[in-house]
């Protein structure tokens, strides 16, 4: 493998290598307990089509998606280097470069953004912002210097809330563009991969741990963070554990990268069960919202390493 394919990798896989060392006997690999019962599936299964066709797996990785509750769904293809804006129907609106694109949020202001940079050795790293409604999008930078970021969540006022899946601390940006580390530090969870705000509470799913924990961390005090649940029953089942969501009667839908599956888990309980498997590499989860007829039977949609766009229609 030359240079230059090496750091086009998207960002998941120099985590997924990790996550693999562990398993393989890594000194950071906690002792085993005794083996626990794999995840039961729901009572009710999901149905699952195909919105758009994959190509060749891994160069085809689509990584991230979110609507903009205009009619679009976007999508960061980190395989090409670009964001893709979807009509409902599946064909392709338009696209614009982004150099190693990651996570795609809808900001409050309407206006969409994503992260730029997410691969192994990328030099630099942000948020770039652009506008849904524009007939041809031009991303402008919000902040860079912030290589090794991947999950992305915008709050209320405009905050920013960064992913690493190789450092501690989920990182916090201001919308001006400065660094909250006092608030950083405090949120002292390492490998962080999908982030979700949910009221006053940032969920985080962890992809570096054998136990695939999802962790809840208070936005007004991120050092009380709890475990919500671990996902894992023993090591050798580990998740890989990529996005996450949030469903319309509270519950998180966790994406499982290893295991190709969509895992639905209570909050409040931290109960869990296998929503949709046989999935090829997903990657990200989205609830389909401004999307025509897909949200009256509150689709779900997901991104594929395999390159695939799937959509999910939980059993009702």
């Amino acid at each position: 493998m030359n240079h230059r394919t090496r750091r086009r990798l998207p960002g998941a896989a120099l985590a997924v290598g990790l996550a693999a060392a562990l398993l393989a006997g890594g000194t950071a690999a906690p002792a085993a307990a005794a083996p626990r019962a794999s995840i039961a599936s729901c009572p009710r299964q999901a149905r699952t089509t195909v919105f758009h066709r994959g190509g060749i797996p891994l160069l085809d990785w689509r990584e991230n998606l979110e609507f903009d509750g205009r009619g679009t769904l976007w999508v960061s293809h980190s395989g090409k280097h670009r964001v893709e804006g979807y009509a409902p129907d599946g064909s392709l609106r338009t696209s614009f470069p982004v150099d190693g694109p990651g996570a795609i949020r809808r900001g409050p202001d309407g206006m969409m953004y994503v992260n730029f940079g997410v691969y192994p050795l990328a030099s630099d790293g942000g948020v770039l912002r652009f506008d849904p409604t524009a007939a041809v999008p031009r991303p402008q930078r919000v902040f860079h210097h912030t290589p090794g970021i991947n999950g992305l969540a915008i709050d209320a006022q405009g905050n920013f809330y960064l992913s690493r899946e190789l450092a501690t601390g989920i990182l916090k940006v201001r919308p001006d563009g400065t660094r909250d580390e006092r608030w950083t530090r405090a949120a002292d969870v390492f490998g962080t991969n999908g982030l979700e705000i949910v009221g006053d509470q940032l969920y985080a799913s962890v992809i570096t741990s054998t136990s695939s924990p999802v962790v809840r961390v208070p936005l007004d005090d991120p050092a009380h963070h709890t475990t919500v649940a671990e996902l894992s029953p023993n090591p050798l089942d580990l998740k890989l554990l990529d996005d996450l969501t949030a469903v319309d009667d509270g519950a998180l839908v966790v994406v499982s990268f290893r295991a190709g599956e969509l895992i639905r888990v209570e909050p409040a309980t931290g109960r869990s069960c296998v929503l949709v498997s046989g999935l090829h590499m997903p990657t990200s989860v989205r609830v389909a919202h401004g999307f025509g007829e897909h949200d009256r039977q509150h689709a779900l949609f997901v991104t594929e390493a395999s390159g695939r766009i799937v959509r999910v229609v939980p059993g009702r």
